[in-house]
């Protein structure tokens, strides 16, 4: 039995540090990443919620004890906290969640710091292979916690299930929540930190636009305000992310996000292998310094270039074929 595979049963099991060796494996790339997803991928079915928001929003505590009301809908929890990558040494800067860590002792919770490693989407680009391992793990809950970097985090929405933006008063949110985009990706509305006294206006404006955006459309997110400090709000969160879910099971819309995370595999998947089918038969690393400089003297163009590389390519094939 080849060693990736002892990793993978070991990871099916729930085992912890096979879990955690799983996705540094699927970070850092490479063979064995692809044994690894080949052998989970039609593993577990998790449910997946993002949470989303600029920084300072308040997220991680929020999760935080979003985590215990979630125990009374699901049986295992697993939480992929997207940091700042460290410019040293390209790790996550915050590491494990330290308002989190009172969870750690807990068997059916999982928490998992990953460096967002200069994607600017919000998430890692490991995240969506992060969750096929943990979801292959039996957690039936995965809470993705973006790095939190503004309007560019709308990648989660391609990963989760339920997206839930956090907003937070006197940080500029009201016009954030003006922004074209914004309104699109959120299931659910959290105003947090909602002890403050600009809470209210935050929560009237975010509900005009969501009167206005949503008002022909079937599902309208509910507006929630919360208060990590006083503890006020989490169950209602918790009750509208479940509320969320039920919609989408009801309408289908569950299976359509299922089927378009597959296809955005499988689109992945292909531009990889077709873009080192190219580099390797193109010889990229030896021949851009020529390109550049023909293009450099006026002899060519990257158009031209690219029209003869593709040419040449569709020829080489067509021979092998």
């Amino acid at each position: 039995m080849k060693k990736t595979d002892n990793l993978i049963e070991n990871i099916k099991s729930g085992d912890i540090r096979s879990i955690a060796r799983g996705i540094s494996i699927v970070e850092n790339g490479g063979y064995e990443r692809e044994m690894i997803l080949q052998g989970v991928y039609t593993e577990g079915h998790s449910y997946i919620v993002g949470i989303t928001g600029p920084p300072g929003a308040g997220k991680s505590s929020l999760i935080d004890l979003l985590i215990n009301k979630f125990k009374n809908y699901f049986k295992k929890v697993a939480v992929l906290a997207i940091d700042p990558s460290s410019p040293f040494t390209g790790g996550a800067i915050l590491g494990d969640r330290i308002r989190m860590q009172r969870h750690t002792g807990d068997p059916d919770v999982y928490i998992r710091s990953m460096a967002s490693r200069g994607h600017l989407g919000g998430i890692s680009g490991a995240t969506k292979d992060a969750i096929k391992v943990v979801s292959a793990a039996g957690y039936d809950l995965v809470i993705v916690e973006t790095v939190g970097v503004g309007q560019s985090e709308i990648d989660v929405v391609k990963l989760a299930d339920t997206t839930v933006l956090v907003l937070v008063p006197g940080l500029g949110d009201e016009i954030q929540a003006m922004k074209s985009g914004i309104m699109e990706i959120g299931d659910l509305f959290v105003i947090n930190k909602s002890d403050r006294p600009e809470s209210e206006k935050l929560a009237t404006i975010v509900k005009w636009m969501v009167d206005e955006h949503y008002k022909e459309k079937k599902y309208k997110p509910p507006i929630i305000l919360t208060s990590v400090y006083k503890n006020e709000g989490i169950e209602e969160t918790a009750r509208g992310i479940i509320s969320h879910k039920d919609y989408i099971y009801e309408n289908n819309i569950h299976a359509q996000k299922i089927k378009m995370r597959i296809e955005d595999d499988i689109r992945g998947l292909l531009e990889g292998k077709l873009n080192s089918f190219i580099e390797h038969h193109i010889k990229y690393p030896e021949r851009i310094e020529q390109w550049v400089e023909k293009i450099y003297n006026g002899r060519s163009t990257p158009f031209d270039i690219v029209k003869d590389i593709h040419e040449n390519l569709i020829i080489d094939v067509k021979e092998k074929i």
